[in-house]
């Protein structure tokens, strides 16, 4: 699904770039893919993404 509409990002890109870019912030996400950088409103639910990616990977490191 897209989340920033201003430059076409999609959760899934925001997701490759939290698990292979290593972005964990909105800052590093901005930074990476210009992301909330046009209108801001795709900031929370992109700030949300980060999270979840990051907790889902932490849960899948540890079970592994």
């Amino acid at each position: 699904m897209y989340v920033c509409l201003c430059h076409g990002i999609t959760d899934s890109a925001i997701k490759k770039a939290v698990v292979d870019g290593g972005v964990g912030n909105m800052r590093q996400l901005r930074e990476t893919l210009g992301v909330g950088s046009q209108c801001g409103k795709c900031v929370k639910m992109a700030q949300q993404i980060i999270d979840d990616t990051i907790i889902d990977e932490s849960l899948f490191k540890e079970v592994c």
